[in-house]
C-alpha cells in the first residue's frame, strides 16, 4: 500500500467484512453470539467507525497519521483483549469456567432507541461453548483480525517514518 490513506480504506473494508460475517453467523448459520462475542463484534464496528472517521484526518502530515493510529489501536486493543480473555476462558476445564454474565440485551434494554440497535446486541450463547468456522475457533478469528489491524496501522506509521526520515 502506498499511502496511510489506502491503509484506513483497507482497515475499513476489512471491518466491514468482519461485520457483516459477524452477522451472518448469527441470523443465518444460527450461531447465538456470548456477551463476550457482542464485545469483540462491538469492537470491530467501532474499529470501521473510527478508520473510517479517521481518513478524514490529514494523513499527509506525521501526526495526523499518528492520531488515526491511536485512535484506531484504542478499540482493536480491547477487541484483542476480549478475544484473548476468552481464548482463555474456552482453554479452561468447562466445571472451572466463569459466568459470562447476563445478556447484553437484558443489561442495556432501558437505554435509549434500544430498539433500533437491539440486533447489535442480541445473543444469549455461552462464552465457555467454542463455534468453529474453518476449523478456527471464533475468537482466534477476532484475535487475528485485531493483531492484523494493530499491525497494518503502526507498521505503515513506522514504514512511512523511516520513509521520510
Amino acid at each position: 500500500m502506498k499511502s496511510y490513506r489506502s491503509v484506513l480504506a483497507a482497515i475499513s473494508l476489512l471491518a466491514a467484512a468482519a461485520t457483516a460475517g459477524s452477522f451472518f453467523a448469527q441470523y443465518v448459520m444460527g450461531l447465538n453470539p456470548c456477551p463476550l462475542c457482542i464485545l469483540q463484534r462491538v469492537a470491530v464496528i467501532a474499529v470501521l467507525a473510527v478508520s473510517a472517521l479517521c481518513l478524514l484526518l490529514p494523513a499527509a502530515k506525521p501526526a495526523g497519521r499518528t492520531a488515526a493510529a491511536l485512535l484506531v489501536s484504542l478499540p482493536a486493543a480491547w477487541g484483542l483483549y476480549t478475544a484473548v480473555y476468552q481464548i482463555w476462558l474456552q482453554s479452561l476445564p468447562e466445571t472451572e469456567q466463569p459466568s459470562c454474565g447476563a445478556p447484553w440485551t437484558f443489561r442495556l434494554k432501558e437505554w435509549p432507541l434500544f430498539d433500533w440497535w437491539r440486533f447489535v446486541v442480541e445473543g444469549f450463547g455461552n462464552c465457555g461453548v467454542r463455534e468453529y468456522v474453518l476449523g478456527v475457533p471464533l475468537p482466534v478469528w477476532s484475535a487475528l483480525f485485531f493483531c492484523a489491524v494493530l499491525l497494518l496501522v503502526w507498521g505503515m506509521l513506522f514504514k512511512m517514518r523511516r520513509q521520510k526520515g
